[in-house]
């Protein structure tokens, strides 16, 4: 599965290491920066899921390094500043947190997580399968607990034409028009095979099979 990809700049190196270590162990990616001119290199050369800034580092400051980036990234802020004026100036540099030195780990961990959330349940095109389960139409990704699950591609197609019709029977040859090309001969083993699978991570109750006639998706 997927880990969600984090950058976090802290200029502090102790607290960098520990921060970067704690997080990898709960299990994130964590890439670190020192300053502002590695943060900016590392946002535009990687793909991030959330940001975790520190205001005061050598360079531009966290406010003005998310004022300047392009990408639009959940970020949290984390800085020893405490006044309301620069907690204002955090929010209108575009942050969506803000955790205050000395903080606990776990605390910094639990934002982080309802941040990610908070993003992921608001993705136009992710429709939800189960408490923990939702797939994305537009790039044919599933999810568990906000890590991609691995599918193969046909899978992803099958997956979609079921969510594109819930709790509607789904013939044999819709699924064969959809899956396969037009220089493709259908297999009827193969679809059972992508069948097995995605029962195996939805549930088995989530696909019943009409005889002689195709597959039925259920919701509740």
């Amino acid at each position: 599965m997927k880990k969600a990809k984090i950058l976090l700049l802290e200029d502090d190196l102790n607290l960098n290491e520990t921060i970067k270590e704690y997080l990898e162990d709960e299990g994130f990616e964590v890439d670190a920066a020192y300053d502002s001119d590695e943060a900016f290199e590392k946002i535009y050369e990687n793909s991030y899921d959330i940001l975790l800034l520190d205001v005061m580092v050598p360079g531009e400051n966290g406010f003005e390094i998310l004022k300047k980036i392009e990408k639009e990234i959940p970020t949290i802020f984390i800085t020893s500043l405490n006044s309301v004026e620069d907690l204002e100036k955090g929010y209108e540099s575009g942050c969506d947190d803000y955790i205050r030195k000395p903080f606990a780990l776990k605390e910094l961990k639990l934002r982080v997580e309802t941040l990610l959330k908070r993003e992921f349940e608001t993705k136009d095109d992710l429709v939800k399968i189960d408490k923990d389960l939702y797939f994305d139409l537009k790039n044919l990704e599933l999810y568990k607990n906000k890590n991609v699950v691995s599918l193969k591609p046909k899978e992803k197609k099958l997956l979609k034409l079921f969510l594109k019709n819930k709790n509607r029977s789904v013939s044999h040859e819709q699924i064969y028009n959809t899956l396969w090309d037009y220089e493709e001969t259908p297999s009827d083993t193969s679809l059972r095979t992508y069948i097995k699978n995605l029962r195996k991570i939805l549930g088995k109750d989530k696909i019943v099979s009409i005889k002689k006639h195709g597959y039925r998706f259920i919701t509740e």
